[in-house]
């Protein structure tokens, strides 16, 4: 990240979570209007920030809550910001009470995230006022490896926006992801873990014929995105891009980031298929 090309996190969840207290901590004065009133930042607040000497520009958006409910068009369009924010943005931070954390909501917006390719951090605010620390924490873990299982590995942190604690893990967790988000591997790397994934597992043979894996390579960063070039792609069925998949992310040490993985028949990208085979050449060799 550069000033010119800062680092973009936006800073999501329901409304009253404590998205704008911690933006606050992190810039260490009161710019934006925080308060105990849900819904108090009526508007998406793009603000340019040097944190730890990282350039970053935040997102801090109007609590995201229920469309159903949401009656006033100015929330209307905290929604449709918060939204926008998330399309915007290399890293979601998605921010939760700790005291009510992963409700239907935060469920919804994690899993946009998700679905939108950006790289996600789960923080749990109000840590300062929880008291079974361990106990709640461990809650925290499996409620989170059960209900978001698309973003497995994934960080959780513990913040408190309030007193600033948790706030270096933040940091931390934010410039890993990031990194995540952007890692390549080498189509050799990839292909020599492709074979030792089929013979540990193979794929299915439909009706008896083998789906043949032949050949993977990365097509993208940002999120990590890989081509697989197979026989009878639509016949593979989904358990074996997530076996893929999961074991991409244990390997190549990329938890939690999204990884969009494409199955491809050969037929369609081969450009010799139309072409008469030719027989040997008719040129001499030079004595």
């Amino acid at each position: 990240p550069t000033a010119a090309k800062p680092l973009q996190v936006a800073v999501v969840g329901r409304p009253n979570a404590g998205k704008s207290t911690l933006i606050n901590k992190i810039l260490g004065e009161d710019r934006l209007l925080t308060g105990p009133e849900a819904g108090i930042t009526r508007d998406a607040i793009s603000l340019q920030i040097n944190w730890n000497g990282t350039p970053m520009r935040v997102f801090d958006t109007a609590g995201m809550r229920k469309k159903a409910k949401v009656q006033e068009k100015l929330e209307k369009l905290s929604v449709s910001d918060g939204l926008r924010a998330v399309k915007f943005a290399e890293v979601v931070v998605v921010l939760l009470d700790a005291a009510i954390p992963f409700e239907q909501q935060d469920l919804r917006i994690a899993d946009l995230a998700e679905r939108e390719g950006r790289a996600v951090i789960v923080a749990v605010n109000k840590w300062d006022v929880e008291e079974h620390k361990q106990e709640k924490l461990k809650g925290l873990i499996e409620a989170f490896e059960r209900l978001l299982p698309q973003l497995r590995g994934a960080p959780l942190v513990t913040v408190s926006a309030k007193t600033g604690r948790g706030l270096d893990r933040l940091y931390d967790a934010i410039m890993r992801a990031h990194m995540i988000w952007n890692r390549r591997v080498s189509t050799a790397r990839l292909n020599r873990w492709l074979t030792g994934m089929l013979e540990a597992h193979p794929p299915p043979a439909p009706a008896g014929r083998r789906i043949k894996l032949r050949y993977m390579t990365q097509a993208k960063t940002r999120p990590p995105g890989f081509v697989v070039m197979c026989s009878n792609p639509e016949k593979l069925p989904e358990s074996y891009s997530r076996y893929l998949i999961n074991g991409l992310r244990d390997d190549f040490d990329m938890p939690g980031t999204p990884i969009r993985l494409h199955m491809r028949s050969q037929a369609d990208k081969n450009p010799y298929k139309a072409r008469k085979k030719s027989g040997p050449s008719k040129l001499k060799k030079h004595l």
